[in-house]
């Protein structure tokens, strides 16, 4: 059985053999979870969330990255600091299958996601990326009154112009990694 939707692909395998245990463990780019054939779709469920966040965690801790917990409590914090607390995010997370920009917002559904390329990029241009998002949440396009809210953020003009170098010199190979535009 496997599943997609929201952050890694996942893949559940159910095993008569397994009585009580429960694993995960990397495949590709897929979060494979093995439980007892005898779970319910509830624990399946349960079980699921669990392990995925534990491996998800571990891979973050191993790589020195921020987990989607840290993010979040990070755009709380800039809310507070540069829009008056007025953008409430439901969800902030890492996305590995953003490849055409470095974030991205639903205002609909209150969420907000990061390519996991920034990860790599200092701190003060991931947090110029979610004060960027963040205002979508309080104004929906690209207007005066949008930039307003985002020029707010004292390092944005430097941090477009480091974004705009990164794209530039990965468009022409000078990287070693794929970055969006």
């Amino acid at each position: 059985m496997a599943r997609e939707g929201s952050g890694p692909p996942i893949e559940v395998r159910r095993s008569a053999r397994r009585r009580k245990t429960v694993s995960a463990f990397w495949e590709g780019g897929t979060a494979v979870v093995a439980i007892p054939a005898r779970f319910s779709k509830s624990e399946e469920e349960h079980w699921v969330r669990r392990m995925v966040e534990r491996l998800e965690k571990d891979a973050a801790r191993r790589s020195g990255q921020r987990t989607d917990t840290e993010l979040m409590a990070k755009a709380a914090e800039l809310s507070a600091r540069y829009l008056a607390g007025r953008a409430q995010p439901a969800t902030v997370r890492w996305v590995t299958n953003q490849n055409s920009r470095w974030g991205s917002c639903t205002p609909a559904e209150r969420s907000i996601r990061l390519s996991h390329e920034l990860q790599e990029m200092p701190q003060w241009v991931i947090d110029y990326v979610l004060v960027h998002e963040l205002a979508h949440l309080l104004v929906h396009g690209h207007t005066a009154d949008f930039w307003a809210l985002v020029d707010g953020y004292p390092r944005s003009a430097e941090a477009k112009a480091f974004l705009a170098g990164v794209s530039f010199a990965t468009s022409r190979g000078l990287t070693g990694g794929t970055a969006p535009a």
